[in-house]
């Protein structure tokens, strides 16, 4: 049976995230060494060759997906955009650190919004739509391997309840520019609603017999 592969990638890195603030939909680029990280990267490991990548619409996806995937089609996918932080949005944890609303919601409750935000519950929900209509177009289209450029937020949302096998929570944090290769065929989606995690996406670089990389 046919399988569907998706190298799911999470964004380069923002000023926001290297001052450790919340963005959820706030839409910031790639901060300047973000972006030279990413160029390093592809130095340093093998990106797939892929037949499209979807993206989260918010630019540090999309300029992600610019410098990893420049030749390729880029699909904007609004459902992949990160949670909604609401009132906790552009804000630090030290800022938020003696809020009760802050400290409630860190629980981990699913049904539990930062004010003003998005639950865990609506966020997976709209993951799970966006998955559907990626894996869908996959099949109809026959494109065998695609890249998603998402979020680590709905990256580890998505591996910890559609994924299999089942991991600890922090093996499933991707790093920026880093994510993991999954894979799913017709029968699995359709009849459990699950993929299967292959494994980390980009790939080592491997030396031929002669010493040079490939």
């Amino acid at each position: 049976m046919k399988g569907y592969r998706i190298s799911v990638i999470r964004h380069g890195m923002t000023e926001a995230n290297e001052k450790g603030v919340y963005i959820g939909r706030t839409d910031v680029p790639l901060s300047s060494k973000g972006a030279a990280e990413l160029a390093a990267k592809m130095d340093e490991f093998d990106y797939p060759s892929v037949h499209r990548v979807y993206s989260s619409p918010l630019r540090r996806c999309t300029e992600t997906a610019e410098i990893l995937f420049p030749c390729t089609e880029l699909v904007k996918v609004d459902d992949l955009t990160e949670l909604n932080f609401g009132d906790f949005e552009n804000k630090s944890i030290d800022e938020l650190a003696g809020r009760s609303d802050y400290i409630r919601w860190l629980k981990g409750k699913k049904d539990v919004c930062p004010p003003n935000g998005e639950s865990l519950e609506e966020m997976t929900a709209r993951t799970y739509k966006a998955l559907h209509n990626i894996i869908m177009n996959m099949m109809e289209e026959g494109l065998t391997h695609c890249a998603m450029i998402t979020h680590g937020g709905i990256i580890s949302n998505m591996l910890r309840c559609f994924g299999i096998p089942k991991y600890e929570p922090d093996v499933l944090t991707a790093k920026f520019g880093e994510g993991f290769d999954i894979i799913v065929t017709t029968h699995m989606w359709l009849n459990s609603q699950a993929f299967e995690i292959l494994g980390y996406c980009p790939y080592e670089k491997i030396e031929d017999i002669d010493g040079d990389e490939r």
